[in-house]
């Protein structure tokens, strides 16, 4: 029975998780991820947790932060006069903006602090700072 190797495409179901059991993205209701292992589209230690599966395969992997999105980076707040927001942006903290890239590509931020003159916008990856886990299952390789 072959085993996924370095360089290999393979379909997986996957369902993401947080220390706390909340889910935070899933394949399930969908088609199963299909990816090639060693392009850096996925994070290192799913595409780690994938080595040496076979086919039907099933097991769940813990991902440190450090494999997954690093730690929060404080370098990465940013204080934003309200007078650079719209009009109509009434802004909450947890509250998701969009902003975009000098390269053209749109970057998800979010509100940490609102203040009287200023909020304070968190630019950092939404599950930076957290561990991951993964319930794996190879549908599979290609």
């Amino acid at each position: 029975m072959s085993k996924v190797k370095a360089n290999d495409t393979v379909e997986v179901h996957y369902t993401g998780k947080l220390k706390d059991g909340q889910i935070f993205d899933s394949s399930i209701e969908r088609e199963p991820l299909k990816v090639t292992l060693g392009q850096k589209s996925l994070i290192a230690g799913f595409e780690n947790g994938l080595i040496d599966m076979a086919v039907n395969d099933k097991k769940t992997i813990v991902i440190p932060m450090e494999e997954a999105y690093g730690s929060v980076n404080e370098e990465f707040f940013q204080k934003v006069p309200l007078t650079d927001l719209p009009e109509e942006i009434k802004p909450e903290v947890g509250m998701a903006l969009m902003a975009k890239n000098s390269d053209g590509t749109e970057r998800q931020l979010k509100v940490a602090a609102v203040n009287e003159d200023h909020i304070v916008i968190d630019a950092n990856h939404p599950l930076a700072g957290q561990e991951l886990i993964f319930d794996l299952e190879l549908v599979s390789i290609a």
